[in-house]
Order: C-alpha cells, then structure tokens, then sequence
C-alpha cells in the first residue's frame, strides 16, 4: 500500500527507508547537540526559554534540511507581515509538519498545542514539553487548562499555532473535519487567524509510516490574516467554517497532491 501511495515520488520503498534512516540519524546528532543548551535555558523565564528553544529547534532543523536535500520555501500572500500576535492554523497530514511549521513561522515569537503523549518519548519529550503546550484530547479538564495556557501566551505576546483537524487528514478531500479550540481562543482574545497552507508534507512523508520520507521541495503558503473584527465571540460555527472555507479554496487553487484528481 505504501509504495502505490508513494509513486508520485518514483523512490522505490528500501530507498525511502534508507533515506529516512539517514535523516533520522541526523535528527539525533542535532538534538544531542542542542541539548546542552536547552538543559541551560531552564533557568530563563518561561516564556524566554521557550523562545530559546524555538531559535534553536529552527536552527537544527534548517541545517538538517540542507543536509537531506528538502528544499523549504515559504511563500507569502499576504501584503505584510504583522508582529501582532496571530493564531495560526495549519492543515496536519503528515508527521513531517510539525517540522515545517516551525520553520515557516520565523518572525513571530510562538507556543504550538501538542499532543501530551510525546512527551514519554525520552529526550524528545523533555525539549517538547519545555516549549509546547501539551492537550489530552479525551480529557474536558485537560483541554480547559490547554485554552488557559494558550490565551496566556497571547496575552504575553506570543502567536499559538494548532492544527484544527487535530489529527492527519487521511482523506483525498483538501480537509478533514475542523475543532472549535484555535476558533473560540482567537474570538476570545480577539486575535486574527493567520491560515498556513503545507502542500508537500504529504508527498515528502505519508502518515503511513515515519519511514516514507522523500527529498524534494517544501511548500508553505501564509494566506492573509483573516480579522475577526466582523464575528462575535459566541460566533465560533461562522468563523470556523469561514476559515475552512478560504482554506479548502487555496488547497484547491495549488493542487495540494493529496488531492484527488
């Protein structure tokens, strides 16, 4: 099933795993590397310490992606770029994007929601726990104290990136089914929706497997901040489906390659 889903890319299936074991190979030399630091940044004020691990995250990652041969682009449509906080809202179907969309947000100071199970991985764990806001999914209480934390960060001056869908889209369709959460904090606290297009995450790795990675090009489209002056805040329905709605047309307008032809 994986080499049919794959072909667009003509990598045979033993190449792909070997390429992926090399990058792997390169993803622990540069966490080992940064580690140090990330140990050290302990004792900075929260929010400079996760800062601190952004810059560094997006230094290893860029260096890591010279070295694989992914070639990452940003593309922007947006007029200017604001150093406003934002809510930046992403389509999620591949391991591979929680990468990109750290590079692709380089200008602003930010705080991602995260899936609190990565945090048991060893190592990994520790440095996402320090700069990620964790959610347990099936947990009311736990998604309450994510939607705190995040409001906070806004108010601190950080932009939150979440991707709606919650998890990988795994259809032909340009999305999957859209959560309230991102939509009820930017009505909340009044901030703009900044959406954030990633059209090859899918072709570079399929969510089938970690093992699927491709070198190859790297697209990510910041659409305009979408103002949220002309919604209320009970109006979360109208501003979700808004949002779905300007970024099914743009997937559709750049031939996202998941999609069905």
């Amino acid at each position: 099933m994986f080499y049919i889903r794959n072909s667009m890319n003509k990598i045979p299936k033993f190449l792909s795993f070997i390429y992926s074991l090399y990058v792997g190979i390169l993803f622990i030399i540069f966490t080992i590397l940064v580690l140090p630091i990330i140990f050290l940044s302990v004792a900075l004020p929260p929010k400079k310490r996760g800062d601190a691990i952004y810059s560094l995250c997006r230094f290893a990652f860029d260096l890591m992606f010279i070295l694989s041969g992914i070639r990452h682009k940003n593309i922007i449509e947006s007029n200017g770029l604001s150093k406003a906080p934002m809510v930046y809202v992403y389509n999620h179907i591949s391991y591979l994007d929680a990468i990109i969309i750290v590079k692709t947000i380089r200008h602003h100071s930010i705080r991602a929601l995260g899936k609190v199970e990565i945090t048991s991985i060893p190592v990994i764990g520790y440095i996402y726990k320090q700069a990620v806001i964790t959610v347990k999914r099936e947990s009311p209480e736990d998604r309450k104290r994510s939607v705190e934390k995040m409001k906070q960060a806004i108010k601190e001056g950080s932009s939150i990136i979440i991707a709606p869908e919650g998890t990988f889209n795994m259809t032909d369709k340009p999305l999957s089914k859209f959560y309230d959460g991102a939509f009820r904090i930017a009505l909340q606290t009044r901030t703009p929706i900044t959406p954030v297009l990633l059209l090859d995450t899918f072709r570079r790795m399929h969510y089938d497997t970690i093992f699927s990675l491709t070198p190859g090009r790297s697209r990510s489209v910041l659409l305009d901040p979408i103002p949220i002056d002309d919604f209320k805040e009970d109006e979360v329905e109208r501003l979700r489906e808004h949002v779905y709605q300007v970024m099914e047309k743009a997937l559709i307008r750049y031939n996202a390659s998941w999609l069905k032809k």
